[in-house]
Order: structure tokens, then sequence, then C-alpha cells
């Protein structure tokens, strides 16, 4: 009967949870084997292998007494059509949040000439913003633990936003000083995008899909500068502060289609808003729901802070905070001393090294040139080959051979930034460098999880 058949779609493997009483011999207790009987079922069924997408025959199916967790689902009902939806909405807030970091490169060195402020100021504009991440990074975490990963997610791009756009609005230092370091606040709640993202993907596609979704970053990187070009010149930094902010204004607007985490409505206790949740995504992707009973998986006691630091942890703790700190350190700080690099000119020369001289002991500076936005968009574009690198390579030589790798291939190309270059050559040692440590930045992402597991 076709009624009797279904599809098993994006399962290799066949599983059975057995549940209920049954009778067992003691021969079956030794041997550790034993039947289950089910009602309308023959008995000593051989083993079958399935092909990709084959109609499997009812009996195959779990029993209704059956249970299943939210995990189990997510695997039956494998990627489609809702995970890529949902990839491009968290990938508008990752793209929101590289255009918020990426504009620090532009807006310090056309500040530092407006508002003539000396070369501390600037550089206290740019840190504020990297305090404001690493003070509420914890809290947006435990908001999201509380009240659920999409209500942290929208509360913090909420506030980026208003920050985002009040900052546009900055009469003078002080305000701007504050309120970028409120953006920056918030933007230490926008990676909660990635953790929603991860528990809505089956296993065998985490890793590649959260490689893909930092294409957004690439993009977002790139599109502050596209716009920077055209809007700087005419319109001005409020402006762009502003439309950078246009994203997360997106967002904003399609985030009531983004549902919540199953995982996190089962751990609260709301089964029928996770079933609901489940059923969902089976219907856009077109898979069937496994049958049975949801349960909620095994939780260990919530870790504590001081956990990272026992003897199991604690080797992994330091050396992934290590890890992070370098990846952060690099990649950041290239991208901020590339307008520097661009602004000095040819360091070759030793007239240009006098003028360089000069106007670090004055409040002298110099407006980024239409030539400095189209090698700054050059080496942002180097993003895209470096996440796409890192995904061809991650899985054939492994997460630490992937960063290892490049780790040595910047710091290679950063070396040769202190001889005597020309422009030329500048560009394209940031154009490599950049693109290496922007991948092993993103290898980071896959491996930290896997590394604490």
């Amino acid at each position: 009967m076709e009624e009797d058949l279904f599809q098993l779609r994006q399962l290799p493997v066949v599983k059975f949870r057995r549940t209920g009483e049954s009778a067992r011999s003691e021969d079956d207790t030794a041997s550790g084997e034993h039947e289950v009987q089910i009602e309308g079922v023959r008995a000593g069924l051989e083993a079958v292998e399935l092909d990709d997408g084959a109609a499997v025959p009812k009996e195959f199916a779990n029993p209704t007494d059956d249970t299943f967790m939210v995990e189990d689902a997510v695997e039956a009902i494998g990627f489609g059509k809702f995970q890529w939806k949902l990839s491009v909405l968290t990938g508008l807030a990752w793209m929101a949040d590289a255009m918020e970091m990426m504009i620090l490169s532009i807006l310090a060195p056309q500040l530092h000439c407006e508002w003539r402020l000396p070369s501390w100021q600037v550089a206290l504009l740019t840190s504020v913003v990297f305090v404001g991440m690493m003070s509420s990074s914890t809290l947006w975490g435990n908001i999201s633990d509380q009240y659920g990963r999409k209500t942290g997610l929208k509360i913090s791009v909420l506030w980026t936003l208003y920050y985002g756009i009040l900052s546009a609005f900055a009469p003078v230092y002080s305000w701007i000083l504050v309120l970028r370091g409120l953006v920056g606040f918030g933007i230490g709640g926008v990676p909660q995008s990635v953790t929603l993202y991860a528990e809505f993907l089956p296993m065998k596609a985490r890793a590649k899909c959260i490689l893909l979704i930092e294409v957004f970053w690439a993009i977002g990187t790139v599109f502050e500068v596209v716009l920077a070009v055209f809007v700087m010149p005419s319109l001005g930094w409020r402006w762009l502060l502003i439309l950078s902010a246009v994203p997360l204004l997106l967002f904003a607007v399609l985030c009531f289609w983004l549902p919540e985490s199953a995982r996190y409505d089962v751990l609260s206790g709301n089964q029928e808003k996770a079933i609901a949740t489940l059923k969902r995504i089976a219907t856009e992707n077109g898979a069937p729901m496994p049958l049975g009973k949801l349960i909620i998986s095994r939780q260990e006691d919530r870790g504590k802070m001081r956990d990272l630091f026992t003897p199991h942890f604690r080797w992994t703790t330091l050396l992934l905070w290590f890890i992070w700190f370098s990846n952060a350190f690099s990649y950041y700080g290239l991208v901020l001393l590339t307008t520097e690099l661009f602004q000095a000119g040819d360091v070759c020369s030793i007239s240009s090294w006098k003028k360089a001289v000069e106007a670090k002991c004055s409040l002298a500076c110099e407006y980024l040139s239409e030539e400095d936005y189209m090698d700054l968009l050059w080496t942002t574009l180097s993003e895209f080959p470096g996440v796409l690198v890192t995904l061809w390579i991650i899985d054939r030589l492994g997460r630490k051979k992937t960063m290892a790798l490049c780790f040595v291939i910047f710091s290679l190309c950063s070396l040769l930034l202190f001889i005597c270059v020309g422009r030329n050559m500048l560009t394209l040692l940031l154009f490599i460098a950049r693109a290496f440590i922007s991948g092993g930045f993103q290898a980071a992402y896959v491996y930290t999880p896997e590394g604490q597991s």
C-alpha cells in the first residue's frame, strides 16, 4: 500500500529505540541479543542497506510509543528550504556586524581630520567598541539562556540599531565615544545568531554551513567600503553611519519569521511549541517528522566559569583563549592598519618618511583619497577567497592544521610589510595576509565547539 510507505531523507542509517516491555530468555541475556516482536511484522528480517531517498516499509519506522529528541528530529528532517531562509536571515545580522566593525577603519581618519583629534583620542574611539563587546558578550549569553536565543538576538540587534543611528548625530567627541561604546555593547550579542543557526542544522552540514555564513561577513565588509566610496565625498560620515545600519533594520523587520530554538523550548518545558517549530521545519523542507514522543535530552549540570580551569579543561581553555586573542588581534589590527599604511604613501621615499614624522608631531592629517578607498576595497575582497580556501581545506587538513597554515602565511606576509615595498606590492601583501587571517578566524569558529565537547 502506498499509504504504508514514507520517504526517509537525509538519514543514511535507520535507528531504533525500544522503550516497551518484552520477555527476554536467559540465553538472550547472556548473548546480549534478543528479538523485538512487533504486531503485524514478520520476525527474522534481514539487515538491508537503504539508498538515499529510497522508500522504506512502514515496519521499519519507529514504533508509535517510541521517543525522540530535538537533535534526532533535526537530523531526520535534514537540510532544506527552511535552513536556506535561516541562513540568509542570520547572515543579514552577521553582515551588519561586519559593517559596524569595518566602519572603524574609515571613521577614525575622517574624525581625526574633521575634529582635529590627537592620535590617542582616535585610538580610544576604536578601542571603546571592543571594550563594549568584551563587557557584554557574557551578558548576552546569559540572556539567551534564560529568555531564549531569539529574544537575546532581537534585543541586541535593536540595541545596536538604535545607538548606531544615534551616534550619527553626535555633536562632539565625548558623545560619539559613549555612543560607539554602546554600539559595541550591542554587537557583543550578535554572535547569538550563530548559536541559533547551529541548533537548526543537521550534524553533517554544520561545519560547512557555519563557514558559509561567514561569507555574509565578507559581503558586509565589502559593502561598507563601497558605501563609503559613494557616501563619504558627498554626504559625509554621519550619513555613512545611518546607511550602515540598514542591514540591522532589515533584520529587525524580518525577524518575525525567525522561530525560537526548539532545543531551548524543550529545555524550558514548552514541548508543544518545540513540536510546532519542528513540524513547521518539516513542512517547509518537505520531510517527515519522526514518529513518537518528544523528550528532553539528558542534560548535565550547567557549568561555571571556574570549571574551565579544572585539570580536564585548563589546557584546552588557555589554548582556545590564545587562539581567539591571536585571531582578533591580527585580523582587526590588520584592518585598522590598512588605512594607516595607505595614507603613509611611499615609505621608500625619504621625503615621505620625513613628512610622516612631522605629521605625528602635530594634528596634521590627510583625508582618505579615492585611491585609498579603491585599494581598501581590493584588500577587503580578499575575505571571499579566504573563506572559500578554508572551506576547501578544513576537512582535508583538519581544523588545527588549517589554523596553523593560515597563521604561518599571514605572519610571512605581515613581516614583508617591514621591508621597502611599492604601493602595488603593499596592496598585494595586505590582500594575502587578510585572506588567510580571515580564513583562520572562521576555522576557529568551527574548532572551538568541537574542542570543548
